[in-house]
Formats: C-alpha cells, structure tokens, sequence
C-alpha cells in the first residue's frame, strides 16, 4: 500500500497560497511524520490528502489510483482519519463511539456484529480503555476524547491511518501509549502519517519527516535528513540543538529549543541560501563521514534478522562487525565499527533502538 501525494497546491478562497507543490511518498509500515509552525498548513493539509478539502492542483493516490475517483466507503475501509479532539463530543457512550469506525465494514443499512463488538473490545483494552467503555464522550477530558478517536480509527482495520496531532492534550503516558500503538501498527505493515508539534517523536519514531514553513516551502524526506538544526531555526524561528539522551540501557535522540530567532536574521539566512542556488534545502550529500562504534544487547533472538536487515542496508559504511552469544545471561552480543554521515549512523542507532528487547549504544571518535 503507497499513499502519496503528487504536487498538491491549495489556497483558501481569496486568501494566500496555503501549500505549493506538495509532493511525498510514504509505503507499507512506514510512519512519516509532518512538522511546521502554526499556521504552516499541516492540518489543512491532511484535510486535502482525504480528500476533506479539494486541491486546487495535484492530487492524493492510493496505490496508484487518485482517491478523488473512489466512492468514501472505499476511501475509508483503507484509510483512517483521526482529526484534533477539539470539538464537543457527542452524548454517546465511549463503546458506542468506537464501534461506529466499524461502519466502513458493515455499510449504512447494515448493523455491527459479533465480530465488529469483539474488535471494540480488544482496542479497547490494548488503549486501555476498557474501564470506561460506558461513559458519555462529553464527559471525557480533551487527552481521554483524544484516544477514544484513535480506537474508532483503529477498529477499521486501515491500511493507511492518518492523525492530525494524535499526542495533543496527553500526558506522558499517553503519549508514550500512541506512538508505540502506531509503532506496533506500522510493524503490520500498515501506513502511519501524523501531524506534531514534537520534533523528538519525529525523530525517534518516524522513517520520513516533511516539513513545512509559512512561506509554503517543503522539505521531505528520511527523517535524520530534514529535522536538522539549520532545518529547524529556518522553519520555526528558533536556535535548535539536536544531540543524545543516554541512559542504562538506551540513547535517545533530543531535540532543545534554545532561543528564538528573529525575523531579520531568517530573512538573511534566506537570501544566503538564494544566493548560494538552493532555498531550504536538506544537508549536503557530501557531509563529512564520522567513525562511530555501535553496542548492541540483543535479548530478544526473534529480533535477530531485523537487525541483520538493518545492518544490511548500510553494509558499505561498515568496515568491522562481531557478534557472540553470551548463554550465562540469555543474550547476544554484537560490535558494528561503521564510517558513514552522521545521519547515516543516527537512523540506524534510532531504528536499533526502537527494536524491543534490544540495548544500545553510539560511540562517535573525536575525530
């Protein structure tokens, strides 16, 4: 399943051009994630991708087909659409919320079955939800409606969902539950496309980022290569440091808003960039390469052929690997030595790490 979107434009009637030639492609069990100012477009955005709002020019494909030719039941028995909690919710209970994400199964006329009610449970229960599957929606707070609209979308089986700011109005373990729940769906094979305001879940998370800033400029493509500190002042008007969180068992990308920028110095960084032929462009393909060494604890032997793919895909970075069981404590030990752009090494670190059961840590040389 591919959903792209093909040079996309959009502009509110007698208004500014909102978006300017959106391309991007994201495929199976690849998660993309969409970042940008306020006001940048990024809801109205997925608003057009649905087909929600038209574009003025280009188009939304499914798989080849433009999705402005399918009828909305076809539409949404493979595309789910999770939009902000901001709205009053209706008087119905939770269980009956989430049930209606079923209808695409069932059609208009037709009624849920035992099937369509065993599927609410489960999601239920995996969201943990379940204890209050008989409250009303209107009684519920913004980050509790939050994720009672992602179970309805999930209860659709989708092949592609997409969510309009999902972790907005939750707390840490909320959040913590959304982006592993959309992690484990996109390990299905399912197509993850989200809206937020947290660089750091971009990072740790997502396999493509597109950004956005209010000047309808777009950068797509692998995550490490579009959220960078240039990247980041240009589009949100902050000075930005990205680095590593270590802690016992793991290193997790970081990203720091130290000061904001003025408009002045953006515009200047602006002309620069003109000048120089390119105009937020992503880093140069001939960043300098570092030497870094990767420690990998590997507990979980079913992950064993993950991270040989993983591995596999940036085999001529690596000039030494050395694995070995260690039986006393039930694990797997492996060295990687690799020479690669930096952003090279942070994917692989970032997907090593997302990787359940395995501990891991980067060690960059000094020079």
């Amino acid at each position: 399943m591919i959903f792209e979107v093909q040079n996309g434009c959009f502009a509110y009637p007698h208004g500014r051009k909102v978006l300017n030639n959106i391309s991007f492609s994201v495929g199976k069990g690849e998660m993309l994630a969409i970042l940008g100012p306020n006001g940048a477009g990024k809801t109205t955005m997925l608003r057009c991708m649905m087909g929600f709002l038209k574009w003025n020019a280009g188009k939304s494909m499914l798989d080849g087909e433009d999705i402005a030719n399918m009828t909305q039941r076809q539409l949404f028995s493979k595309v789910a659409y999770v939009p902000q909690a901001k709205n009053a919710a209706l008087s119905s209970n939770v269980k009956d919320m989430v049930l209606l994400g079923r209808s695409s199964h069932y059609g208009i006329f037709g009624k849920p079955g035992s099937k369509d009610r065993l599927i609410v449970d489960k999601t239920l229960q995996s969201l943990g939800l379940s204890a209050m599957a008989n409250r009303a929606c209107n009684e519920l707070s913004g980050g509790e409606l939050q994720m009672v609209l992602i179970a309805r979308a999930l209860v659709s089986e989708p092949q592609v969902i997409i969510l309009d700011e999902p972790e907005s109005n939750l707390d840490f373990k909320n959040q913590l539950i959304v982006l592993k729940t959309l992690h484990a769906l996109t390990e299905q094979g399912i197509t993850c496309i989200f809206n937020t305001h947290y660089p750091v879940h971009a990072l740790r998370h997502a396999d493509k980022a597109l950004l956005l800033d209010k000047t309808g400029n777009v950068i797509f493509g692998p995550v490490h290569d579009v959220i960078t500190e240039e990247n980041m002042q240009r589009a949100f008007g902050v000075e930005t440091v990205i680095g590593h969180i270590e802690t016992p068992h793991n290193e997790y990308a970081d990203v720091l808003a130290i000061n904001t920028i003025s408009e002045e110095t953006n515009h200047m960084m602006d002309e620069r960039k003109e000048s120089e032929g390119s105009h937020m462009t992503q880093n140069s393909n001939e960043e300098i390469s570092r030497l870094a060494t990767l420690s990998i604890i590997v507990e979980d032997r079913e992950n064993a052929e993950k991270i040989n793919a993983m591995l596999h895909e940036c085999g001529k970075y690596i000039i030494g690997r050395m694995g070995m069981p260690y039986p006393q404590k039930g694990v797997s030990i492996i060295c990687v030595v690799i020479d690669a752009p930096e952003t090279v090494i942070s994917t692989l670190s970032g997907k090593l790490g997302q990787l359940k059961g395995v501990s891991m840590k980067t060690t960059y040389s000094k020079k």
